[in-house]
Formats: C-alpha cells, sequence, structure tokens
C-alpha cells in the first residue's frame, strides 16, 4: 500500500468488530466521553452513530477494528502533522525506549529533555527561549496563566468568542467555545475571565483591560472553527496588551509548526507561545515557550517545584519531538504544507464552496448540515469533523495525496 491509498470499505461503517467493541466501551467509559448510540436505541437502527474504532494508521490513511481503510482529514485532531507513523518519529522513540523510558521529572532531567529545550528555543521567535514543558495543550495554557499571574501579579485573563483552550479544570473556565464545557464547573473556575469577540474593535479590548495579567488569543481559531484573526488585528491587540503592562500568549496548540504554511501563524511575537499537538509527531508533550523576562518571574527553585507532574519532560515524548523538528526542518513541512492546502482550496472551491483558513488549517463552508455531512464522508470511507453547524474542518496530515483530495471532494460534493 502507499500513500495514494484510497478508502477500502469491507463492512457496513461502523462494521461489526467496531460495534462490539464500543458495546465494551459503553459499559466501562463515562458516557460523556465517547458519542455513541444508546444501547437501548440499538434495535431502532441507530447503530451508525457509533465510531469507528481505530486499529492502525500511517500517512493520511487509518484502518478501524474490521479492516476497513479511511484517508483522514483530521489527523487525529491535528496531531498528525507530520503523516501517521512518521518512521524517523517512531524510530527515535523506539532507540529511546530501548535506552530509557522514564526520569523524574523536576528532579533528574534525562538528556533528550535538555536537548528539546534548547531545540525549543531555536525554532521559536526570538526572543522566546525559556519553556516550560507538559503533556497536553490544556497544561501548555494552565503554565501560561500561571507566568502571567506570577510576572503581573494581575489575576484577570482576557479571551475571545469561540476561542478554545482546554478542558482542564485550570483551563475550562477560559474556553469561549461551548458555554455548556464551563457551566457546570463556574463556582470552582477561574473567577476573573473576560470575553471579547473575535476581532473586536482595540477601543473595546482597550476598555477591559485594567486588571488583565494575560491577552489569550489563538492567530487562527481552531475547535471554534478556522478563523483566522484579521489582517493587522493581533498586531493592534499585541501594542495594546503591552501598553497595559499585561502579557500576550498566543495558542498555537494547533496552528503552529509550520500547519498554516508557515512555521508560526501568528504575525506578532508573543510573551508566551503554547505549542502541542504535532509537536512529538504523535506522543503527548506540550509547551509554554515566554521570553526570559516573562519566565523570571517564576524564581529559581528551592528544592520543590511550584508546577511539575511526574512525567514532566517525559524521555520518549521529548526524543520523538527533538525527531519531529528534525522532520520539519528537512522536509520543509512549512513549504509542503503550503502546497498540500492550496491544492485542497482548489478542489473544493471550483467545487462552488467557500473556503477559510491558511495552509492544512482550513474549513469548507458547504451551506448545510455539517453532522450530517461528516457522518456521510465516514461512511464513503473520509474522516471530518464539523467546524459549527454548516461548515467542515480540515485539518490533514501533509502526506494527503492529490488522489486523497479529489476523492474527498467527490465525497463531499455527495452530501449535499
Amino acid at each position: 500500500m502507499t500513500a495514494d491509498d484510497l478508502p477500502l470499505l469491507r463492512t457496513a461503517i461502523p462494521g461489526p468488530a467496531s460495534r462490539a467493541l464500543v458495546d465494551v466501551l459503553a459499559r466501562h467509559e463515562c458516557p460523556a466521553i465517547t458519542a455513541r448510540r444508546s444501547r437501548r436505541a440499538a434495535q431502532l437502527g441507530a447503530a451508525d452513530d457509533d465510531p469507528i474504532v481505530w486499529d492502525a494508521a500511517y500517512d493520511a490513511l487509518v484502518i478501524d477494528a474490521d479492516g476497513n481503510r479511511f484517508v483522514d482529514l483530521t489527523s487525529g485532531f491535528g496531531v498528525a502533522l507530520l503523516g501517521h507513523r512518521h518512521p524517523v518519529v517512531v524510530q527515535a522513540a523506539a532507540r529511546q525506549a530501548e535506552r530509557l523510558v522514564h526520569a523524574m521529572g523536576d528532579a533528574f532531567p534525562d538528556q533528550s529533555r535538555i536537548r528539546l529545550l534548547a531545540e525549543l528555543a531555536s525554532i521559536a521567535p526570538d526572543p522566546l527561549s525559556i519553556s516550560i514543558l507538559g503533556l497536553s495543550g490544556s497544561d501548555a495554557i494552565d503554565a501560561a496563566v500561571k507566568t502571567a499571574v506570577l510576572a503581573t501579579r494581575r489575576t484577570g485573563v482576557l479571551v475571545f468568542g469561540r476561542g478554545y483552550h482546554g478542558l482542564a479544570l485550570g483551563t475550562v473556565g477560559l474556553q469561549a467555545y461551548h458555554p455548556a464545557f464551563s457551566e457546570p464547573f463556574r463556582e470552582i473556575v477561574h473567577p476573573k475571565v473576560s470575553v471579547l469577540p473575535f476581532g473586536c474593535p482595540i477601543a473595546d479590548l482597550r476598555a477591559v483591560l485594567p486588571g488583565v495579567g494575560l491577552v489569550l488569543v489563538e492567530p487562527i481559531q481552531g475547535r471554534g472553527g478556522i478563523w483566522p484573526a484579521p489582517d493587522g488585528w493581533l498586531a493592534e491587540v499585541a501594542a495594546e496588551t503591552r501598553r497595559a503592562g499585561a502579557l500576550l500568549a498566543t495558542d498555537e496548540i494547533q496552528s503552529g509548526l509550520g500547519r498554516t504554511g508557515r512555521l508560526w501563524a501568528s504575525d506578532v511575537v508573543p510573551d508566551l507561545l503554547c505549542i502541542g499537538k504535532a509537536l512529538a509527531g504523535g506522543y503527548p508533550l506540550s509547551a509554554c515557550v515566554g521570553t526570559p523576562e516573562a519566565m523570571a518571574a517564576w524564581g529559581a527553585s528551592t528544592g520543590e517545584a511550584i508546577h511539575t507532574q511526574t512525567f514532566l519532560g517525559h524521555p520518549i515524548g521529548c526524543a520523538a519531538a527533538l525527531a519531529a523538528i528534525a522532520v520539519l526542518r528537512d522536509e520543509d513541512i512549512p513549504g509542503r504544507c503550503a502546497e498540500r492546502g492550496e491544492r485542497l482550496a482548489s478542489a473544493l472551491t471550483r467545487r462552488g464552496w467557500g473556503v477559510r483558513g491558511r495552509g492544512l488549517m482550513r474549513a469548507v463552508e458547504i451551506g448545510s448540515d455539517a453532522l450530517a455531512a461528516s457522518r456521510h464522508l465516514l461512511r464513503r470511507g473520509y474522516l471530518a469533523l464539523p467546524a459549527g453547524a454548516t461548515s467542515i474542518s480540515l485539518t490533514p496530515p501533509v502526506t494527503l495525496s492529490d488522489a486523497q483530495i479529489e476523492g474527498f471532494a467527490a465525497a463531499l460534493a455527495e452530501a449535499g
């Protein structure tokens, strides 16, 4: 098989093996986690509401438990930018696993963590050079909020409508994507969060900045629908933020590391840069990279770090990230994302759809029920998620081929 392979469907979707496995899932996983049919509704023909169960993946392809092959337009929530199971990343992780699986976080670092910190300083925009590592995007956002509180002595955070910054307890109050995510926890989440519309007039921002220590923004909103910031707006936000004595953090967890056709989507240098998803080529790792001045607010460790975790700087994740960054450079991932993104956008626009975004971070406006369209695509062998009520989100691996692009566009046309 090659990266040009198209879907191959051997069973109904989802197939019997996936359905049986989801029956087990339904018995043992919290019902709020994975969308699935009601067990009692199975006899009513709702079985196709179950997810497929992944078994393997490579390049832009996913194999499910029934042996069906799908083209992945999600890259696993944006993680597999380099392609699923990139050989350089897999080999680096395997070599590290044979040598050292676990170190001791803030007590005793290993070599891969130290090398990665230096590499992050080399790829982050100057003068960002000091990092706090984590395991998830939420970890990176959490580190940014704490850094801003220490640096400014202000606890207010300004975010923007439709923004999504993770669902951990320390960050769930910062999301403005869906009220239902934070409302049940309103009494125990961050109490001083202001929300303005994305792309708001700068005068509105200026009015809420007193008391704000951190302005947190996505250069291109991801889960909120793939909405790029208006031209020049981020520069104005940065200027007003610094004039008010607050820190600016850009959430590039999805948009960073080449996905938009350049290394970083933001056209301004922030005080804090939050990255994750594609950072380690499929392994869980994130980072908040800051200026020396901002990070100096933490002070020196006195023997017990006030911000750490057991798996801080996990050796396998760090080794995978070092390999992923090497691939990023050696294979010109930003340039390839730009080219593949234009090819994808062209295939869609010539069929009459509107497309927004940059590089391989796109949304196609189909003007009809996006959830129904995504389910149709699944039954045709293409994995894609809604980006709002009438748009489909497209964040595929850079290995997406011309044949896969054309096949996806044809399948999407059938859904309309």
